[in-house]
């Protein structure tokens, strides 16, 4: 079946998914409670929200606390796909900086599980070639322990794509125990970061995939990942802003709308589709000017590919 936008465009669709549909709700820069409302009000399933800090500070959410949010969650018929729990700072590279954070990133986790959630997504950092080395080492280190700890409570603790390809990622989470340790599939920064395909990539990763982020974007010349995403020791104590700017400037890649980039939404939704993926579609939008309209529009855009037509 073919649709065509307003502007022109057309896309094929060629499957229907019976996946639900979720948003993130600091995309639309409200306050948590407003967010919830507008998400439902978008027609989205369910949410993912950060539990980095501010409202959602795991220290500052106290059981009645959690108990309230779930209850404003129940009533309006929304369910947690996934809390973020990404800490930044190159992840988990720093093995002076793990400590704290990997127990942080276990508050995270037992917030999404009072909140009704399976699954944390982050970034755990850029994935060295390098296998043999230490920051390989101080990585599989922390997140044994976080796959350890997400599976004791049956949860996921989900590294995003982007930082590295598909392939390289694959054969790091096929060095951890178990499946503790999993991923929250975005294509779009596979696409826009490392120029890898993303139907590809969700073959190649099937068996870890656990949450899904809608998104699409466009690649304009290569670059160093580590120019988007740092990484431990990199240029350290040196600037690179110039490099930074660009990124920031859209030089390098573009976010753009579902559908106007390089994705492939027909073949990316069938691939989910033939390994079994019945978990969240979540929308991710990180432009800036109208964020309800942008939020509305690609749920309107995944609707296309759902049962009922």
């Amino acid at each position: 079946m073919s649709r065509q936008e307003p502007d022109g465009r057309s896309f094929t669709i060629t499957i229907k998914l019976a996946n639900k549909v979720g948003i993130i709700t600091d995309n639309l820069r409200l306050p948590v409670r407003e967010a919830l409302e507008k998400a439902k009000e978008i027609g989205a399933d369910g949410v993912q929200m950060y539990a980095v800090g501010g409202e959602l500070e795991p220290s500052q959410m106290s059981p009645a606390k959690r108990r309230e949010l779930s209850g404003v969650l129940a009533g309006l018929g929304l369910e947690v796909s996934a809390l973020c729990g990404d800490l930044g700072g190159h992840g988990f590279q720093d093995p002076a900086a793990n400590r704290a954070k990997i127990e942080k990133s276990k508050r995270i986790i037992d917030l999404a599980k009072d909140l009704g959630a399976d699954i944390v997504t982050t970034h755990i950092g850029i994935v060295p070639d390098d296998e043999s080395g230490r920051m390989y080492a101080v990585m599989q280190e922390a997140c044994e322990e976080l796959g350890a700890y997400a599976k004791s409570v049956d949860g996921y603790f989900a590294i995003e794509t982007g930082p590295e390809t598909a392939v390289r990622l694959k054969r790091f989470l096929d060095s951890l125990s178990g499946d503790g340790v999993s991923v929250n599939y975005d294509p779009a920064n596979l696409v826009m970061v490392t120029g890898d395909d993303p139907v590809r990539g969700v073959h190649l990763l099937k068996e870890y995939i656990v949450h899904t982020h809608v998104k699409d974007g466009v690649r304009l010349a290569p670059l160093d990942p580590r120019e988007v995403y740092g990484m431990f020791g990199y240029n350290q104590g040196s600037s690179h802003n110039d490099i930074a700017e660009l990124v920031e400037s859209g030089a390098f890649f573009r976010e753009v709308p579902l559908g106007e980039g390089s994705v492939g939404f027909d073949a990316y939704f069938r691939a989910l589709a033939e390994i079994g993926y019945d978990g969240y579609l979540t929308v991710e939008r990180e432009v800036r000017r109208d964020p309800v309209h942008d939020l509305s529009e690609a749920v309107r855009f995944i609707n296309q590919y759902r049962f009922p037509p």
